[in-house]
């Protein structure tokens, strides 16, 4: 649906977002988009933006994003309907303007065609890069040879050890080759489904053929040539080659996806029905034909007693399915906003003290380019996993990664400018440690690492969380009977400065045999220095929202540290 506003023309959209998410898309369809006509629902928020389609699935906090066809009041039935009269009014109601419908189709083929555009443009580049990298490794593979035989003159080899070793070199490098070789397969078996998904049959060939042609001209020399060949295979997938309108002898093929609840659902014997009578209508209507398992379109219904919904998926997968990210850990969606409501600056040092998989630090790296980051935990593989993690997002260079506890951080006091950090809630990763008894000392640590004003943002269970409000109300109750500014006691240093870091001070460089100061107790178990918590918080409450993590519920916990002196 697109209408004309001023200079741009205004399309209208709708996201899907888990539950309580959807103040975080509202916020941010605004702010990136400049979105007007927002209208948050539970699970979704529909919006109107001239923006390109590039931009808007570039969108963090959605699940799916969808062309919306209609939103509109219920469809209400008296009591007692019979199911052909239902069928009827439904029917009348969903497809009463066939313009509506056909101009859909429209901005949705329109759409498609811009996303098969950048799609093919990336996976190009990407093409293009891989095969110059690979180049560029065999020339470093050839000059070390050199270098080997050079070496094996210079220690006086004898022959027969010469070409035993270079004989091995030679099946190594032959491994290589055929490793090499199934990639590249597998990169261009991957193209293929992707200008399968988004190009017409009559474009798929040439598309990519003149690809596959572009990858293997590339050479040293002719590198800027290829970039030539790239803007010429833009002109491919232009609108105009995605076939704009259909007619009855290329009809559309589509399915109806429905939910319906409510008083409408009591009208008919299951939700297949609601499907088949939807479907039959726009059938009749539009001339298209249904394909379950295939279609070139899915038409999504939404209809309950609050509002009656449609519309179109404009990609197959959802918006929240990270490219970037390798192994997954905590749902992006929900790292991205946890990470937001820390409002991270260019300069900011920010740490995640129990960082796991790198999910927090990559999410906020990805939408903070100014900022620094250090994921801290004690886990030998999940700091591999999150290593990998950041190697695979190409984000190395701004996050590092450090082993120790979250008990007792390596990092002086007040010397960080936000701590982001979700808490093991002991369900899908297996932890020993009594999370609720160590999380006095955990908060604390935090606290004391976070310079004045600095924000906390946790991800707690709702079990942590009542232990934390209570935790921080005791704190509070008891008043200001200790010093908070309490010495640096872990020896560091060249760390992250304390006055809102700096990006040049990134070596972190710890000094064993640190002595246990008068307000640090052992613990009997890990043999860790810890500290004792303050008697009163400097943690001041903002905001706790729950959000949604699949089975369980999560409670996102804010808050800003003052200076209590």
């Amino acid at each position: 649906m697109s209408e004309s506003r001023g200079k741009g023309k205004f399309v209208r959209y709708y996201c899907t977002a888990g539950n309580g998410m959807e103040p975080f898309l509202t916020d941010e369809v605004k702010r990136k988009l400049a979105a007007e006509n927002v209208c948050q629902m539970p699970g979704k928020v529909l919006f109107s933006s001239t923006e390109t389609i590039d931009k808007i699935i570039e969108l963090k906090a959605a699940e799916r994003l969808f062309l919306l066809l209609k939103h509109d009041s219920p469809v209400r039935l008296p009591a007692h309907t019979s199911p052909g009269k239902a069928a009827s009014v439904l029917q009348s109601a969903l497809f009463g303007d066939r313009n509506q419908w056909t101009s859909a189709v429209m901005t949705w083929s329109r759409l498609k065609g811009e996303l098969a555009d950048k799609q093919i443009t990336v996976d190009a580049s990407s093409l293009v890069r891989d095969e110059i990298s690979e180049r560029e490794e065999r020339r470093g593979s050839a000059k070390q040879m050199g270098e080997e035989e050079r070496a094996h003159v210079e220690t006086g080899k004898s022959a027969g050890e010469q070409r035993e070793e270079e004989s091995k070199t030679r099946r190594l490098k032959s491994a290589d080759v055929r490793e090499a070789h199934t990639l590249e397969k597998k990169r261009k078996k991957e193209m293929v489904q992707r200008v399968d998904e988004f190009s017409s049959d009559e474009d798929k060939g040439q598309v990519l053929k003149k690809k596959m042609k572009m990858v293997g001209d590339v050479t040293e020399d002719n590198e800027e040539h290829a970039k030539t060949n790239r803007v010429e295979d833009k002109a491919l997938l232009q609108p105009s080659k995605i076939k704009p309108g259909f007619t009855s002898s290329d009809p559309v093929t589509f399915r109806i996806s429905c939910k319906c609840t409510g008083s409408l659902s009591r009208c008919f014997s299951s939700t297949q029905e609601v499907n088949k009578v939807i479907g039959l209508g726009l059938g009749r209507l539009l001339g298209w034909k249904t394909d379950l398992k295939n279609p070139q379109l899915e038409v999504s219904v939404y209809l309950s007693d609050d509002h009656c919904l449609l519309g179109i998926p404009l990609t197959r997968l959802p918006l929240a399915n990270r490219s970037y990210i390798k192994t997954t850990g905590l749902r992006a969606t929900v790292a991205w906003a946890m990470a937001s409501l820390a409002q991270i600056q260019p300069g900011f040092c920010v740490v995640d003290p129990m960082c796991g998989v790198g999910t927090i630090l990559m999410e906020a790296a990805q939408e903070n380019k100014g900022a620094c980051f250090l994921g801290v935990d004690i886990d030998d593989r999940q700091l591999q996993k999150a290593s990998e993690n950041l190697k695979f997002a190409e984000v190395g260079n701004r996050i590092h990664l450090l082993k120790a506890s979250s008990m007792m951080l390596p990092l002086p006091s007040a010397s960080v400018d936000a701590v982001v950090c979700d808490l093991p809630f002991g369900r899908k990763f297996g932890n020993k440690a009594n999370m609720a008894a160590n999380l006095p000392v955990i908060v604390t640590e935090m606290e004391r690492v976070l310079c004045v004003g600095g924000t906390l943002v946790l991800l707690l269970s709702p079990q942590l969380s009542f232990v934390l409000k209570k935790l921080l109300a005791q704190k509070q109750d008891t008043g200001p009977t200790s010093n908070l500014g309490t010495k640096d006691e872990t020896g560091i240093q060249d760390c992250m400065s304390p006055s809102l870091s700096s990006k040049k001070q990134q070596t972190v460089q710890i000094h064993q045999g640190v002595k246990s100061s008068p307000t640090q107790e052992t613990d009997t178990e890990t043999g860790l220095h810890l500290r004792l918590p303050p008697a009163i918080s400097s943690l001041k409450h903002q905001a706790t929202l729950r959000v949604s993590l699949g089975a369980i519920d999560g409670l996102i916990h804010k808050y800003v540290k003052s200076d209590v002196r």
